[in-house]
């Protein structure tokens, strides 16, 4: 039986007349796309035309939300209790799924954005908190988690399915948390190395981190982000090299999931 993995990309980041990325190149390359709400980007309209592109492309849906903060694109903390954040999270599921019955479709998954995702990676009560979120509004929502981390857990406790995720185009620390953003040369812009990436996650089971430490990792959806100028040809690149390796790409729901 042929390997398979999913890939995603964070679609619908723009907002009113602007556009971030090429959404509409990057749906004839995913198998699943992670819509931003309308807190970090996104907005009704914005929501709309994605969502009837995935019906049309065949893509399933999910809900991105990120913290309250067009001005920063959500990559700034934002402290608040857990019952604001999970009402907060509450509040962008339920706009995705009112925009996505325009299109027939259901939020099969769920996958936190930027500075929201990596403080809930390492923040026990912000990560129960997303996952309450999700178990209150549909238990069946399939929670896209970083490998290790306290989203991985929660969701766990929390008995919801699970799709940990890989990172193509991003480094590692030792810890096996993503290497910040702010360090050159942790975005990779190059399509060969994040194809490297990508085939040692599926093929092997492990990523290298920054410093040379090889990190076990068993993954189930693969994500290549669309906001660099590179991210179509970097994502096209990733797709070709893994079905060439004879590896299948299938939405999420496509994947055998466990908890």
């Amino acid at each position: 039986m042929a390997a398979k993995v999913n890939l995603n990309a964070d679609i619908a980041e723009g907002w009113g007349a602007y556009d971030i990325g090429n959404d509409a190149a990057m749906m004839d390359i995913v198998k699943s796309a992670n819509v931003a709400c309308g807190m970090h980007a996104g907005d009704a309209n914005t929501m709309h035309r994605l969502v009837m592109l995935a019906r049309d492309k065949g893509v399933s849906i999910g809900a991105h939300p990120g913290f309250n903060d067009l001005w920063g694109f959500g990559r700034r903390q934002i402290r608040m209790s857990p019952a604001e954040l999970e009402y907060l999270v509450a509040y962008q599921i339920g706009a995705l799924q009112g925009i996505a019955a325009y299109g027939g479709l259901k939020v099969t998954h769920l996958k936190t954005h930027g500075a929201l995702s990596n403080m809930a990676c390492v923040e026990a009560d912000y990560a129960m908190a997303i996952g309450r979120a999700i178990k209150t509004i549909d238990p069946s929502m399939i929670f896209v988690v970083l490998f290790g981390s306290e989203l991985e857990k929660a969701a766990q406790k929390l008995e919801l399915p699970i799709a940990r995720e890989g990172f193509c185009d991003r480094a590692y620390a030792d810890d096996g948390m993503l290497a910040s953003r702010s360090i050159p040369g942790t975005v990779f812009k190059d399509a060969a190395k994040a194809t490297a990436q990508a085939l040692r996650f599926v093929q092997q089971g492990e990523v290298v981190s920054v410093s040379g430490k090889v990190i076990k990792a068993k993954i189930d959806t693969l994500c290549v982000h669309g906001d660099e100028a590179t991210g179509v040809a970097v994502a096209r690149g990733v797709r070709d090299s893994l079905e060439k390796a004879g590896i299948e790409i299938v939405p999420l729901t496509g994947m055998n999931l466990s908890g």
